[in-house]
């Protein structure tokens, strides 16, 4: 059986251009970019910029994430974070295989209790929020929803007949449907009016195509202009794809339902450490799961 060959990066580019160009070849998403490019620039300025990590090698992996682990603490996760950012660095960029040399000082991993809200914990905070990030706090409650999954949603996940809300690429890149709450069928089908006007006015400005993945988004065409691909919790203003160029309305930012979740902890009077997962953590299926 043919393996197909790596890409290469063109040779003319800096070389965290060239680890961006393969990211990109390899459709990793932005935020994994950003993420492994600040890893990756974060290694090479430890050792000094004048040593190419060509000539540095396994020894000088595990000295960069063992201090990360004994001089700047971070956690288990962030240093597999950092060595996976590495690794690709020399695997697919460099074309030189190195993971399996590498012993470092583990970072300790700290296992901690999942926080769960009792019924009228989580009533408290949500009597405090309102807007469109209440209804988006309410699907990661009444339907399980992650965060990034209730970010993404789009008009065309939302079947309100069926009572069902569909899923698109969740955790593992997985496809999922989940009821939808009764009581919310109401506050979604106004959502999807407001959308539905917000769309209007855009198509009527000489926008309207929604961001879809590179191959999809030449299969459909035209037809990403469609309302069904519009997301369900828009952006107030159009901004720039920072691949692409074009200027798009994409989906709000995550940090503002963190930000109103935390607002709305604070003026319930909870000491908890409640974010916006542990709303997922209280979904009554999660629980049934996790203890079965």
């Amino acid at each position: 059986m043919e393996t197909k060959p790596k890409f290469t990066p063109s040779p003319n580019l800096k070389l965290i251009d060239q680890v961006r160009q393969v990211l990109r070849y390899h459709h990793y998403a932005f935020n994994t970019e950003i993420t492994y490019c600040k890893w990756i620039l974060r290694y090479i300025k430890y050792f000094g910029v004048d040593r190419h990590p060509r000539k540095l090698g396994a020894k000088e992996v595990e000295t960069f994430l063992s201090h990360l682990a004994t001089t700047d603490k971070v956690s288990a996760a962030t240093q597999r974070q950092a060595l996976n950012s590495i690794v690709f660095l020399y695997k697919n960029v460099l074309n030189i295989e190195i993971k399996d040399n590498i012993a470092p000082i583990r970072a300790k991993r700290r296992p901690r209790l999942p926080v769960v809200m009792p019924v009228e914990e989580t009533r408290a905070v949500l009597n405090r929020m309102q807007g469109h990030h209440l209804l988006m706090a309410e699907l990661l409650y009444g339907a399980g929803l992650r965060l990034m999954e209730c970010i993404r949603l789009r008009v065309n996940c939302i079947d309100i007949e069926r009572g069902m809300i569909y899923v698109r690429l969740g955790k593992g890149g997985k496809d999922r449907g989940v009821p939808l709450p009764k009581t919310l069928a109401e506050k979604l089908n106004t959502q999807l009016e407001t959308v539905r006007r917000i769309h209007t006015a855009y198509l009527a400005e000489g926008f309207g195509e929604a961001w879809l993945s590179e191959g999809f988004a030449r299969k459909m065409g035209p037809g990403a202009r469609d309302l069904g691909w519009q997301y369900l919790f828009p952006a107030k203003k159009r901004s720039v794809d920072p691949r692409s160029g074009m200027e798009r309305r994409h989906h709000v930012l995550a940090s503002g339902l963190q930000k109103a979740v935390r607002a709305a902890v604070r003026r319930s009077g909870l000491t908890k450490r409640v974010s916006c997962h542990a709303f997922h953590r209280t979904y009554p299926g999660y629980c049934m799961k996790s203890f079965s």
